[in-house]
């Protein structure tokens, strides 16, 4: 059996492997998105060479849910989306969509991932059917690893403590100010306090960037790490963080 590991390939776009199963989180593997572009362009492709057992998508919204990103996938890949989000999958030609409600679950494998709670707006347009975010939860026998999508900051995070040995939490987005529904560094170390995981990876952040900011790209992906580290230190010490650049890998010991 392959080891377990974590992959930030970039933005909210993860590779969890557990229990031989990989999953790849709101997969956006593209050069360029709206008006955004990749700092690291040629990352995606050197880790997604082989089999993807599932796909799990947080919400609708493109930075997250990307069609393009998703033609290099079978259309029989299963994937997992928030509950009212599996007809935009379907309609996409995408013929194993699972939609799950907070607490609901699925087996991948050796691997259940059960949704969890986020508070965000979820769908794709602002004009379109309301479709609830997620989180999840992805179990093997020997870990758990909480992948938080976009949220802010919700008391219930605490239902998870005890439990995660990885929680992936966003800390940043790809502009210069994020709007309600998303974590910074400040409430992701909050977040960490109330899930208290063994090892928290910061995710959202380091990728994806405006092309007006292009000439504060230091400044702007350097920033969110080294806040959450600062308030890691002051809030939860007990808390391993380890920051991945877009395209390292944290490997899982046994």
């Amino acid at each position: 059996m392959s080891a377990d590991r974590i992959t930030f390939v970039g933005h909210a776009t993860v590779l969890i492997e557990l229990g031989g199963m990989r999953l790849l989180t709101d997969p956006v593997l593209r050069p360029r998105l709206l008006h955004l572009i990749q700092r690291h362009p040629a990352l995606p492709a050197d880790h997604l060479s082989d089999r993807i057992d599932a796909v799990l998508i947080s919400h609708l919204h493109h930075d997250h849910l990307d069609f393009p990103s998703l033609k290099r996938f079978p259309r029989d890949v299963p994937v997992i989306v928030p509950a009212g989000a599996g007809r935009t999958l379907r309609r996409r030609g995408f013929t194993a969509v699972t939609e799950l409600a907070a607490g609901e679950s699925a087996s991948i494998g050796a691997a259940e991932v059960v949704a969890t709670r986020a508070v965000h707006e979820g769908r794709r347009f602002k004009t379109g059917p309301r479709v609830e975010a997620a989180g999840y939860e992805i179990a093997s026998a020997e870990r758990r690893v909480y992948f938080a999508g976009d949220t802010d900051l919700f008391e219930e995070m605490a239902e998870l403590a005890g439990r995660i040995d990885v929680a992936l939490l966003p800390i940043a987005g790809w502009g210069p100010r994020l709007g309600t529904g998303h974590l910074d560094p400040d409430t992701a170390a909050e977040a960490a306090v109330l899930i208290k995981p063994r090892v928290v990876v910061p995710i959202h952040w380091g990728t994806l960037i405006r092309r007006d900011m292009r000439d504060r790209a230091d400044e702007f992906f350097g920033g969110p790490p080294r806040r959450l580290a600062e308030r890691l230190r002051e809030l939860a010490p007990e808390v391993e963080l380890t920051v991945l650049a877009p395209g390292a890998a944290l490997e899982l010991p046994r």
